[in-house]
């Protein structure tokens, strides 16, 4: 399946940096017109599940749906019936069902759009809908996943600290 981009997307780095060098990256709201391999953004977009964790969030605690934000596309896992991918793409950060919460920056890849997907597609299999727990397995662990293999780097521990709180009480 070849990678589609939906929108084109200007640049504002050219005129910021003209006639200068810059020796890191920065990621601006808009998204560059071309991607550099050794840069580009990878995204965690957390969502709310119920609308108590407007109040608990403070407390450190909430539930949360998230999805790994690359190259425009949003990857997230969910539960089904079938021992198949239970990995799914959307929009980025228009994921049904989920209210937006914020997005955070994980850090940065070095595989283009083609190595991306090919990565999602084989590490989903380890994710399949019917393997889903709300405790061991659930969106964010898949997130935490593919952020680590990515980047190298770990999503917040906040976005899954119920999880981590249940299985300290569930062992």
């Amino acid at each position: 399946m070849e990678f589609e981009s939906k929108k084109k997307w200007k640049s504002v780095l050219p005129r910021l940096f003209k006639n200068k060098s810059a020796s890191r990256c920065f990621f601006p709201k808009v998204k560059p017109a071309t991607f550099s391999p050794s840069c580009t953004p990878v995204y965690l977009n957390v969502y709310d599940l119920t609308p108590m964790n407007g109040y608990i969030y403070w407390a450190g605690l909430g539930i949360f749906h998230s999805g790994v934000e690359v190259y425009g596309v949003e990857y997230a896992f969910g539960a089904h019936d079938y021992p198949t991918s239970g990995v799914f793409e959307v929009e980025p950060r228009q994921c049904p069902g989920f209210k937006f919460k914020k997005s955070i920056f994980i850090g940065t890849t070095s595989l283009d759009p083609h190595q991306v997907r090919d990565f999602v597609e084989r590490y989903s299999e380890r994710y399949n809908g019917d393997t889903y727990h709300l405790i061991v397995k659930n969106c964010n662990h898949f997130c935490d996943d593919i952020c680590q293999k990515l980047t190298g780097k770990r999503i917040p521990r906040w976005v899954n600290r119920l999880a981590r709180i249940g299985t300290q009480l569930h062992s």
